[in-house]
């Protein structure tokens, strides 16, 4: 027999089963973004906060019907704030995912919070190999140095240059791309004339670029940090290298789009490899740049942004493909595999190694509508990290 109180008691459980359900598919999913937004590489901070936001602004906050938050912080490139950061997130703020990571040693300072928490980080930025097989957790969106360095040194020996003198930031990626760089150009048939290493901090290159113009290559090729390239393009034409018949080339940072205009004139013609540039010709880049740019002061993206970018929409694919499931272990193999247009071309994440496939292109800086920028002209399709394992 159904009576008055049988009718309101399932009446109370099912209004408290779809409350149940309405909470669980109001579930917010945190994402801690440890950036450095002060100090030396707040630009790199910027780009990639400014890349995250532009995702979100263009395909939502919600995703497997959990509603996504971003929790940022500042390590001002720390180390061990950094590391102290990640554990407070994953800890205190219950984060589900890590993402950021401005330089090398920031990245690697997290390995003991992500092996221990099990939870996925997903690095923007960093590049150096060696950073991947420190945690099973670690996946990245940026790029593995040697990727961009490979195909200029094939484009170089195609092109006749045959003598190169390399010139590098002495650091992990510095190392990385000289030795990228230099594998393949002797592969190819050239010859290193001379290996040059400066000094990541303060770096005056003037006595570093007499001893290539000394040494008469036919190029030289460079690593620097972003943040250095317009002091190191000043002094290049100060040398007076360029009057020498000495050729630039080298990989995309040193013409960081961030950074072209203000380097000015002294960047014309400079050919470099890189995975990114903000006049990529495709629609998802177009709806990209002018979403940065829109909310971000006009601010032009680099390839940290695109970093940023690409890392949140690996965050989204892979809780679609766990159907909202959180678990650490669980996400990063919805990771292993995945692929996607993004707005610098065809990606994916190499399954082995959870490190970016992707095109390099050489491109040319060239005035385009009174401003400079990278002009893409060839593409090296799907370079792997040649030190992945």
């Amino acid at each position: 027999m159904i009576t008055r109180r049988t009718l309101m008691a399932t009446a109370a459980v099912a209004f408290g089963t779809l409350a149940a359900f309405s909470a669980a598919a109001q579930e917010t999913v945190k994402i801690g973004l440890v950036l450095p937004m002060t100090g030396p590489f707040a630009s790199t901070g910027r780009q990639v906060e400014a890349g995250v936001k532009a995702y979100m602004a263009l395909n939502g906050d919600t995703v497997a019907g959990k509603k996504i938050e971003i929790v940022l912080r500042d390590d001002a490139s720390v180390a061990d704030q950094t590391r102290r950061i990640a554990q407070e997130l994953v800890v205190n703020d219950g984060v589900k995912m890590l993402m950021g990571f401005g330089l090398t040693p920031l990245a690697m300072s997290v390995a003991p919070v992500l092996n221990q928490a099990k939870i996925p980080a997903i690095i923007t930025s960093a590049t150096t190999s060696a950073i991947m097989p420190q945690s099973p957790y670690y996946v990245r969106t940026s790029m593995g140095g040697p990727q961009s360095a490979v195909p200029v040194a094939t484009w170089a020996v195609q092109n006749n240059v045959k003598r190169v003198v390399t010139l590098v930031s002495d650091y992990g990626p510095g190392i990385d791309i000289e030795q990228g760089f230099t594998n393949q150009f002797k592969k190819e048939g050239g010859t290193i004339v001379e290996a040059v290493r400066v000094p990541l901090a303060n770096p005056d290159f003037a006595p570093f670029l007499q001893r290539v113009r000394d040494s008469k290559p036919d190029a030289v090729f460079v690593f620097v940090p972003s943040g250095v390239g317009s002091l190191f393009m000043k002094q290049f034409i100060e040398r007076g290298l360029a009057d020498a018949g000495i050729k630039l080339i080298g990989t995309g940072d040193i013409t960081d789009d961030d950074l072209l205009n203000g380097i000015g004139p002294a960047a014309k013609g400079v050919i470099t490899g890189h995975f990114y540039s903000a006049l990529h010709d495709s629609p998802e880049n177009k709806a990209f740049v002018a979403q940065v740019k829109k909310a971000s002061n006009n601010m032009r993206p680099n390839f940290m942004s695109v970093g940023g970018y690409d890392a949140m929409t690996l965050a989204y694919m892979a809780l679609k493909k766990t159907n909202g499931d959180t678990d650490g272990t669980k996400l990063v193999e919805a990771m292993k595999g995945a692929s996607w247009t993004s707005p610098r071309g065809p990606i994916a994440i190499d399954p082995a190694t959870r490190d970016i496939v992707q095109d390099i292109y050489m491109r040319e800086v060239k005035e385009v509508n009174g401003e400079l920028y990278n002009v893409e002209f060839a593409t090296y399709p799907k370079i792997r990290d040649p030190n992945a394992k």
